[in-house]
């Protein structure tokens, strides 16, 4: 599997979607702005996504995309195949079947990669949008741009006495 930047970039602006949509349809321009990919290229993206029923547009003022289910409903392997991304690693190495070859090297390295691809596909599967959320919210190191627009205060130590006697303010607290 070679995973593009057609496949990134989806991933990163769907994330960035869902951070800053807040219920309201967010504009290509501004994922633009935020994760430098060109405009041309997000509409390009957004149509394959909206076709592949990932999000939706809203027309008029104040319009944009939303998502087009609840973010744990939408799984990453939904938003690469919707933007066209290979995702099957033994594609590639079986061809289109006018190569055949009957050595075990073949066939053992053909089923190692099916038996990955099967692995991959249940990753990308059951990994959700809202995983992945929820994993950048639970993330002690964040850009400033990211931890803005994250509700950090939940995250923040307490001002409480710890065994030492000694005040907890200002100590980072592990989440890993």
């Amino acid at each position: 599997m070679r995973l593009t930047s057609k496949g990134r970039y989806a991933v990163r602006a769907i994330l960035d979607l869902t951070f800053n949509s807040n219920g309201r349809p967010v504009r290509l321009q501004e994922i633009s702005e935020r994760q430098k990919i060109s405009l041309h290229y997000l509409e390009q993206l957004f149509r394959r996504l909206r076709k592949g029923l990932v999000v939706k547009s809203v027309r008029g003022p104040g319009g944009g995309y939303v998502l087009s289910r609840p973010m744990d409903e939408i799984s990453i392997k939904e938003v690469l195949i919707s933007v066209g991304e290979n995702i099957n690693p033994a594609r590639d190495l079986v061809g289109t079947g006018d190569v055949k070859s009957d050595t075990v090297e073949f066939v053992l390295t053909k089923t190692y990669f099916e038996n990955l691809g099967l692995i991959m596909q249940e990753y990308l599967t059951t990994t959700s949008v809202g995983d992945l959320v929820r994993k950048a919210r639970g993330t002690q190191e964040l850009p400033k741009s990211a931890s803005s627009l994250l509700d950090l205060d939940a995250l923040q130590p307490t001002s409480t006495t710890v065994t030492t006697g000694q005040p907890n303010v200002g100590k980072g607290r592990d989440l890993s």
